[in-house]
């Protein structure tokens, strides 16, 4: 019996069996799921671009909001104040949209924040969950108070 391998074949395979109530399609989710999140990632960084913006109606050093567009459609705006004498920022606001919310885009504007105005020490004042988590991540400490600049108090 040279080249045969003894195999048994009474024993039944040790594979447990699916249960009824999962779909067939379920094996693929993740997969999908991942493509999706991947190709949301790449769109946010290839195709969005930031537009800084100083808000109307406002004088002195300031309110200012830096847009996130995606084409022609806003997808996300960080609203922050600006002090050059005092190389200060306060973060006032951050918005994304939902299909743009865990793309790294708000990692990315932040930091496209930093790299605009070196050497200024960023604050926050948001309250939102999700701005915390950013904002942690980012080393961004949170303010109890407004601001002790003079120069964006006014």
């Amino acid at each position: 019996m040279q080249g045969h391998h003894a195999r048994l074949r009474s024993i039944p395979s040790f594979r447990p069996a699916l249960p009824a109530s999962r779909p067939a399609a379920a094996r693929h989710a993740r997969r999908d799921g991942f493509a999706v999140r991947l190709r949301r990632r790449i769109r946010a960084y290839t195709s969005v671009e930031f537009l800084s913006t100083h808000i109307p109606g406002t004088t002195g050093p300031g309110q200012e909001r830096l847009l996130l567009v995606n084409g022609s459609q806003v997808v996300g705006q960080v609203r922050y104040q600006l002090c050059p004498p005092c190389a200060h920022g306060v973060i006032t606001a951050i918005t994304l949209s939902e299909p743009f919310r865990d793309t790294g885009l708000g990692t990315r504007a932040l930091s496209h924040l930093r790299a605009r105005h070196p050497g200024t020490a960023w604050q926050s004042t948001t309250s939102t969950d999700v701005e915390d988590d950013l904002l942690l991540r980012m080393r961004i400490p949170a303010l109890a108070s407004p601001p002790s600049c003079p120069h964006l108090l006014a």
